[in-house]
């Protein structure tokens, strides 16, 4: 199962995890980690060419973590929920069996 943690302060979106695999199909043929991994992946892309924030990325052992550090622009926070808006739409088709979505407030 993939689990999706989306960061918000002050409910603006300044960060995603994504941890794990769907489990939908063999690996190489699993079109849920395969969509869920393009959006993420261009997302991290995007913020980092469209926006000047500064963007804190790590990807391993089937992890990807993104957040902006300091402020965070309108861009960016749009970015983050077209891409939290996307993986919800694919939550909502196939269930929490291959993918879960949390929200985590940061003071």
């Amino acid at each position: 199962m993939i689990r999706v943690k989306f960061y918000r302060k002050e409910g603006r979106f300044f960060g995603f995890q994504l941890k794990g695999h769907a489990g939908y199909a063999e690996p190489g043929e699993d079109i849920l980690c395969s969509a869920v991994s393009a959006l993420a992946i261009n997302t991290v892309n995007s913020l980092e060419e469209l926006t000047r924030d500064r963007i804190i990325a790590e990807e391993h052992d089937g992890m990807l973590r993104a957040k902006i550090s300091g402020k965070v622009s309108e861009t960016s926070h749009i970015l983050i929920r077209s891409l939290q808006i996307g993986l919800c739409n694919i939550y909502k088709e196939y269930g929490d069996s291959y993918v879960r979505i949390f929200f985590k407030e940061v003071d």
